[in-house]
């Protein structure tokens, strides 16, 4: 015999768990176990025979006055000594055997009719007696029901029933149900119940429930076919109890010393779950008021709460319900759950004498446990405003969901447990016990609060996966919901009004505490007298008495060996699993500024610590899962010491993200949303080596640590090694964006620090101590790191340049040290493989690799890899070597080429976007490296690849096929789209790749001289100020060429040259800018124009007296051997004129032409005689002519570069060269609106300041004005987005149409700088941040004001300029500067790009903001949104939530906004929140519009920490993507040098001259007006 279980028989467990409020109750608990006498009927004193003929007999005539077999009739019963009598006759016949079966149905009717008195109109059988004090005989008949629900002595309640057949059981169950909802419906009906009524009826369900309940679970048993039913109704009437007559304290006592006696029933953490959490639904309600989040609940539930309860009696029945179980902690303590009398009885009684606790009905406990943890996580959630339904039965497996629902059983012993609520108070008033009324007829929706575990086997729990289990709480680790803000990860947010996470962790914080540290008490109790510390709710550590029990307690097994495999410790692993991310979830609420007990930190980082805790065979188990879930926002809130954990985070993160087959211990979790919630734990840690560098990490164990101290810049290697191998294996896109993003802020903030302190990062690489020990030993860090096959080709670079030799020299590196796997085989041998530069090889090799390999189909990641790309471009590193980039360049090709050459049906609109960012990344490539055009091999591939996207196709197709001349090629682009973004790639190619940017700074690509300015510089021009631009234009000529490309020529020489050669001033207007060329035709190079070429005359020689010999010589052509040399053919080719005149009439026209030589020369001699004899001096001196200073230039210009040929045909049709008529109205204006319009795309960022707590634009917007009202490091943040210019001089965007294009002299006021400022400076009044390059340029203004937002247009639009998009045509001329004062009183400039010249040519209005509108448009705008982004920088992270962007939107009007007719709409503004961190990080927030196919940008995330050093370059990239991308997105956006060509060809149609070619050449030799 066990001499244990007696040892244990006198140990009273529930000292260790009673206490609380109800210490100085008394107990009911034995009266309800001991049995009431009232349940004694007399006629048990008689033989069993005699009282059943009595029963039967008595009984039978009382149920036939009830109206079953006929009409009901009055009782005889007229006395209360009658009725009594009776009452001990039915009170023995609810006694009788199972096989009375009709005996006991009557007395059930009979007691059933009778309480009806308690109704307001009671049945007529109800005897007189009865009604006149119906409570008293209630509470006998109540008392009376108890002999239905007790064994029979004698008999064993346990299937088969013996002699007994399911009919008779089934009828059996009947009838108790028919007792339970008789007693319902009278709680919930009678409004003349008593105190005593109420206390008699709750102690019976106690009493009842205790008798079937309290027993060990046998399957199929009578206390395992009522549980749900008895335990159901016991909650509800309690509940209706507490509303009309609230339990006594000894009552609630009784009620939880009993409900710790079925702990090892299914049903009543069930039970205990539903009522919870309806009552957490109410108590929201009025605690946090209709504004906070709505706890999502089932109708029925939410009715189990009655209508007439009062918010403190909720509040009471609340918290005694919560604390009703004791410790749920404790359930997963199967010696402490058997410590109850029942247990113990069975284990003495049983043949087979064992230990309480190895009972297999305690197999289910760790289901139970996983239910009680996920109910309190549901309340955890509730209390945060996560407000989401919670579906119980959501975290089953796939595999046994299926078992479930086919009812297969997997294990033929298993326990199992029928469906609360039962199914017959959802079907009408049919019932049974049948399996297959279970669920049947039940909808999905209904299942909230339901299990369908009747067919559920338990053999889930005895193998240890206990989460695929059917769970009666909430799932709160897999409750991720689908949808995805900018970047942001897809859990549901907080309410703003929760209550503080102390407050939470108070009520809940040591059941969580100590269900989390379940496996490891040592650890969680520590060690000498910190176990015995008071446990106030400040401090919440347990003691001795009230924790786990320690194993020298009696209710502890003394031998861990005894424990059944079913209930050893690690099947609670789920449970566990889920008080770690309730806990999580706690702490990552913490708001900005909030404290949090330090106990409480100290205990959730060692519950953590034991958490992440990894096994050997890498796999994920489902604690360290959950903890990753919940714990994104860990490193992101100023959590005290949370760095603590960094260490172990890290290992946690090397199981997870280098992994491309993820081995998951639970099937309930999704490995996308694992993987992303680990690459925002990754994305908080980026920057914390190089921020806090050599501060040194304490250890949370307990001993010095063998490795010595860790510092934060020694996990820089590890934290690499992860972002990279996690992106090599990814495969969901936004994750991969993610670490894109996360890529970039790496590499970017590596050389910015190393720039700064002019040092390279230390190199500890594979061979340093640090490095090897740092976390885990090489070889496990490299087995996790070690790459897929398919990857072997970006470790070892383009696969045609590997030799045998490199390809066994990589293998070799990839087997040791952490940086293995990613060697390069053109890596110099002593790369510092942490520095910038290796990050930058690293980086381009794997990014470049895969996106031609995988995702290249994928449009958002395809955009996310060449924002990177560009962002790496413009990165400056010390030791960028020319052949990376090129490689980079060249895999951008191919990249552009596979696209292109991809078959028909794949070409669609997402595909040509990638191809326009591509050529766009390569654009910005070859700007950032100019030196890379002078490689012959890349200048060739940039070429090929702008050729193909033109035309379609390559000159020089494959080897082996002819080459294509391009003039023979037909011109078939992939798209239009492609073409222009080609077209644009050769442009910066030839005009600013080497030349970017100008010695005038990056404002402006073009010239600033146009027709005024370069008239005043004439020596023609008078002088003074009142030179108009009709007059000016009056003076050139004006031709278009290809039909794209205006030319006005000016034929006068510019004052400041003196040459008197040919000049031609031209003035280029093409699709790419403005630019002004002189020109000249000189015969001798510039460096010998310094001699005179028209030397003064020298005068005649002086004659000289000696003539000489005069020798009479026959003169020769050629010497006179040549008669000699005999004649070849060739001599002949020449013929003689003898030979010629053989023809006929040769001869004759021959003889006429001599005759009219001799008569003119005859005709000249007389001329000469004649004038000598006339003049005095007939011979004169010779003198050079005078020089020409009058020359055709435009002709000679338009000549030698090919526009005009004399062999041209006659008339110009189809000729690529016209004239323009300038004289025509309208032509000076639309001129200048060609110049208005930008070639490149230009974009606004507004950004703003929040101090904690404000919520009104008036407030947020006066924070700039002083620097005091302002973080320093805000200020510092606004000088690293872009250099200050002064928007009267600034000849690029502004931020506004209006100072954009108007240049004026700043009034007083307006040049007044404001001293002192918190950012107001740049408000555009006067100045503003201004950032550019050679495709793009951006604004940043910082308002200060609201303005009236019109909803007319602020400008006239055509259909090829505008487009609404942000992208305008802001080029300002010098001219606009002089002239100033009289131009301020003429017509303002008008801004028309209209086809309509009506409109432009009415005049414009200025408001009173000082900002210019003209009238209507002509054509409606094309559909667009106006992409506006907004940076805020909050001083508390919740602000975030309440922004007034509605009512900030009229400080951001850029003038662009157009006439859109619905106006300002939050949907075309993307926000990035940037809030401050303590250690003076930045946690980045981003929002956006949602439904955007392209909205999620890079490099900023959603949740990101970034450093301040890079925080301007990032928040800048990203805003200039996000513009990209929506422009990307919109069908009807136009570049700007396709809008300005088409600007072009409508000049051509309104101006062109239709003139044939002779007119055109009569045109050019005719001066313009002077």
């Amino acid at each position: 015999m066990n001499l244990g279980v007696f040892n244990r028989v006198n140990y009273n467990v529930k000292d260790s768990e009673s206490g609380g409020m109800y210490s100085e109750w008394a107990s009911l608990t034995s009266l309800i176990q001991n049995g009431n006498e009232d349940s004694q009927s007399v006629l048990g004193k008689f033989p069993i025979a005699a009282g059943k003929e009595v029963a039967m007999a008595v009984v039978k005539q009382l149920a036939s006055n009830l109206g079953f077999a006929q009409a009901a009739e009055p009782s005889p019963l007229t006395t209360d000594r009658e009725v009594q009598w009776c009452m001990e006759v039915i009170c023995f016949g609810m006694s009788l055997p199972l096989s009375e079966h009709d005996t006991i149905r009557d007395c059930v009717h009979v007691y059933c009719a009778w309480l009806s008195a308690l109704h307001p109109v009671p049945k007529v059988s109800v005897p007189r007696p009865i009604c006149e004090d119906p409570n008293l005989y209630a509470r006998k008949m109540i008392c009376h029901f108890h002999n239905l629900f007790v064994p029979r002595k004698g008999e064993v309640w346990s299937f088969p029933y013996l002699d007994l057949g399911a009919d008779t059981i089934n009828r059996q169950a009947v009838l108790c149900h028919r007792v339970l909802r008789t007693l319902q419906h009278l709680a919930q009906g009678s409004n003349s119940l008593t105190r005593e009524t109420w206390e008699a009826l709750l102690l019976f369900l106690l009493a009842i429930n205790d008798t079937l309940l309290a027993p060990p679970t046998v399957k199929d048993d009578v206390g395992d076919q009522l549980c749900e039913r008895v335990l159901s109704v016991l909650f509800e009437v309690w509940l209706l109890a507490c509303a009309r007559c609230f339990p006594s304290p000894p009552l609630w006592k009784t009620f939880r010393e009993t409900c710790m006696n079925w702990r090892h029933r299914v049903a009543l953490i069930e039970q205990w779950n539903r009522v919870n959490l309806a009552l957490t639904a109410r108590l929201l309600e009025f605690m946090y008021g209709p504004s906070f989040p709505e706890l999502k609940i089932c109708e029925e539930d939410a009715q189990l709460i009655p209508a007439l309860m009062t918010n403190d009696c909720i509040a009471q029945s609340w918290f005694r319900f919560l604390h009703c179980l004791g410790n749920p902690a404790n359930l997963c303590r199967p010696a402490m759950i058997s410590q109850t009398q029942k247990f113990l009885q069975f284990a003495i009684t049983s043949e087979n004498v064992i230990d309480p606790c190895q009972h297999p009905c305690l197999a289910s406990l760790p289901l139970i446990f996983l239910k009680a943890v996920k109910g309190i996580a549901g309340q955890v959630d509730a209390f945060l405003g996560i407000a989401q339904p919670y579906l119980w039965d959501e975290g089953c497996s796939s595999s046994d969901r299926d078992k479930r629902e086919s009812g297969i059983s997997s294990h033929p012993t298993s326990v199992t447990h029928s469906p609360t609520p039962p199914p017959q108070r959802r079907l009408a008033k049919s019932f049974s016990v049948a399996p297959s009324a279970v669920t049947k007829g039940i909808p999905k929706a209904s299942l909230i609060g339901l299990t369908s575990s009747r067919t559920t086997s338990s053999s889930a729990v005895l193998s240890g996966h206990t989460a695929s289990t059917p769970n009666s709480g909430p799932s709160s680790a897999s409750s991720l919901s689908s949808v995805v803000s900018l970047g942001g990860d897809s859990r549901q947010p907080l309410a703003p009004a929760r209550p503080k996470c102390n407050s939470i962790l108070h009520m809940f914080g040591e059941w969580l505490f100590e269900a989390a540290h379940i496996g490891c008490e040592a650890v969680y109790h520590g060690k000498g007298s910190e176990a015995n510390t008071n446990k106030r709710p400040s401090s919440l550590l347990l003691d001795n008495r009230k924790g786990s029990l320690s194993l020298s307690q009696p209710g502890s097994l003394s031998d861990d060996a005894d424990i059944p495999p079913a209930i050893t410790i690690d099947k609670y692993e789920a449970g566990q699993a889920e008080a770690l991310g309730a806990l999580c979830r706690i702490f990552c609420a913490k708001k900005t500024g909030e404290e949090i007990l330090p106990v409480y930190l100290a205990r959730f980082y060692l519950a953590l610590q034991q958490g992440l805790h990894t096994n050997e065979n890498r796999e994920c188990g489902e604690t360290l899962a959950s903890i990753l879930l919940n714990s994104a926002d860990l490193f992101r809130l100023d959590l005290d010491g949370v760095q603590v954990l960094l260490p172990h985070v890290i290992n946690a993160l090397e199981i997870v993200l280098p992994e491309k087959e993820l081995k998951l211990k639970s099937s309930s979790v999704s490995k996308t949303e694992l993987r992303r919630a680990s690459i925002h734990l990754l994305l908080s840690m980026l920057v914390l080596p190089l921020h806090f560098q050599n501060l040194t990490i304490k250890d949370l164990g307990r001993g010095s640590s063998e490795r010595g101290p860790l510092t934060f810049s020694q996990l820089k290697p590890s934290l690499m090694n992860l972002l990279i191998n996690a992106l090599q294996v990814e495969s969901d896109p936004q994750n991969a964006q993610m670490l894109l993003g996360g890529l970039l802020l790496s590499v970017q903030d590596s050389a910015s620090a190393e720039e700064v302190e002019q040092v390279t990062q230390p190199d500890t690489g594979p061979c340093s101590d640090t490095t090897s020990n740092l976390l885990s030993s090489a070889s496990d860090t490299v087995s996790s790191l070690s790459l897929p096959s398919d990857y072997r080709s970006v470790s070892l670079g383009r696969g045609d340049d590997v030799s045998p030799e490199t390809q066994d020299q990589s293998d070799s590196t990839s087997s040791s040290g952490t940086f293995g796997n990613m060697m390069y085989i053109d890596y110099p041998m002593g790369l510092n493989k942490n520095s910038a530069h290796a990050l930058f090889v690293r980086a381009t090799y794997l990014v470049c690799h895969r996106l031609i390999s995988s995702w290249k189909t994928d449009l958002n990641v395809s955009l996310a890899a060449l924002e990177l790309l560009a962002g790496l471009a413009r990165i400056h590193i010390r030791e960028t070597d020319a052949l990376e980039c090129k490689r980079a360049v060249k895999w951008l090709c191919d990249y552009i080429v596979y696209q292109c050459s991809r078959p028909p049906p794949a070409h669609s609109k997402d595909l040509h976007s990638t191809i326009v960012a591509a050529f766009q990344c390569a654009a910005v490539w070859l700007v950032a490296h100019p030196y890379l055009l002078q490689d012959k091999d890349c200048l060739t591939t940039v070429l090929e690849v702008v050729e193909l996207g033109i035309s379609g196709s390559k000159s020089q197709g494959k080897p082996g096929e002819p080459v294509c001349m391009k003039d023979e090629k037909e011109l078939k682009p992939a798209s239009m789209r492609v073409r222009d973004a080609a077209e644009a790639l050769l442009t910066i190619v030839l005009e600013q790749v080497g030349y970017f940017p100008s010695p005038c700074g990056a404002e402006s690509l073009w010239s600033l001289l146009d027709e005024v300015a370069l008239l005043r510089h004439c020596n023609s021009w008078p002088g003074g100020d009142n030179l108009s631009r009709e007059l000016a234009v009056d003076r050139f000529h004006y031709f278009v060429v290809e039909n794209s490309t205006v030319l006005a020529l000016l034929e006068e020489p510019l004052g400041n040259d003196q040459d008197p050669q040919p000049t031609v001033t031209v003035l280029i207007r093409g699709p790419f800018g403005r630019h002004a060329w002189t020109m000249q035709l000189r015969h001798l190079p510039r460096h010998k124009s310094g001699t005179k070429y028209h030397a003064p005359n020298p005068g005649r020689p002086v004659p000289m007296a000696d003539v000489g010999v005069h020798h009479d010589v026959k003169h020769r052509y050629f010497p006179e051997n040549v008669d000699r040399i005999p004649q070849c053919k060739v001599d002949k080719s020449i013929p003689s004129m003898e030979s010629l005149l053989t023809e006929a009439g040769a001869a004759a026209e021959h003889a006429h032409l001599s005759r009219l030589v001799e008569q003119q020369a005859t005709l000249e001699t007389a001329a000469g005689q004649e004038w000598c004899k006339d003049a005095e001096n007939p011979f004169p001196e010779c003198v050079p002519p005078p020089a020409c200073h009058e020359y055709q230039t435009a002709r000679l210009f338009l000549s030698h570069f090919g526009f005009l040929s004399l062999d041209a045909a006659n008339g110009n049709v189809g000729s690529p060269f016209m004239a323009l008529n300038t004289s025509l109205d309208g032509f000076c204006r639309d001129l200048e609106a060609l110049d208005n319009m930008s070639s490149r795309t230009c974009d606004t960022v507004h950004v703003f300041y929040v101090r904690a707590g404000q919520k009104t634009p008036q407030e947020i917007l006066s924070n700039v004005q002083s620097e005091s009202t302002v973080s320093p490091h805000f200020l510092e943040f606004l000088l690293s987005l872009g250099w200050s210019v002064n928007v009267f001089q600034h000849p690029g965007w502004t931020g506004h149409i209006s100072t954009s294009w108007r240049i004026t002299q700043p009034t007083s006021q307006e040049n007044a700088t404001p001293r002192n400022h918190g950012g107001s400076l740049y408000n555009g009044d006067s100045q503003v941040l201004y950032w550019a390059d050679a495709s793009s340029e951006i604004a940043f203004v910082v308002p200060t004001r609201c303005h009236e937002h019109d909803a007319s247009p602020q400008f006239d639009t055509s259909s090829e300029s505008t487009h609404l998009s942000g992208q305008g045509w802001f080029e300002r001329s010098v001219s606009d500067s002089a002239g100033n004062a009289g131009r301020g009183t003429e017509k303002p400039r008008t801004l028309s790009l209209d086809l309509d010249k009506s409109s432009a040519s009415s005049p414009g209005a200025i408001n009173g903001s000082g900002r210019r509108r003209t009238g209507a448009v002509r054509h409606p705008p094309p559909v667009h949104s106006n992409t506006k982004v907004l940076v805020f920088w909050t001083e508390s992270y919740e602000d975030q939530l309440q922004l007034p962007l509605t009512d900030l939107m009229q400080a951001t009007t850029t003038g662009l906004e157009g006439g859109s007719s619905r106006g300002l709409d939050e949907r075309d503004y993307f926000v990035i929140c940037l809030n401050a961190l303590a250690s003076g990080l930045l946690r980045v927030k981003l929002q956006g519009p949602a439904g955007g196919r392209t909205s999620l940008a890079t490099p900023l995330v959603d949740g990101m920490v970034v450093s301040r050093r890079v925080l301007g370059s990032m928040v800048r990239q990203t805003a200039l993507n996000i513009c990209r991308r929506r422009r990307l997105d919109n069908d009807s956006y136009q570049p700007p040098h396709v809008r300005r060509r088409l600007k072009v060809q409508e000049l051509v149609q309104k101006y062109r001259c239709e003139l044939s070619h002779p007119e055109l050449l009569t045109y050019l030799f005719s001066d313009p007006p002077t």
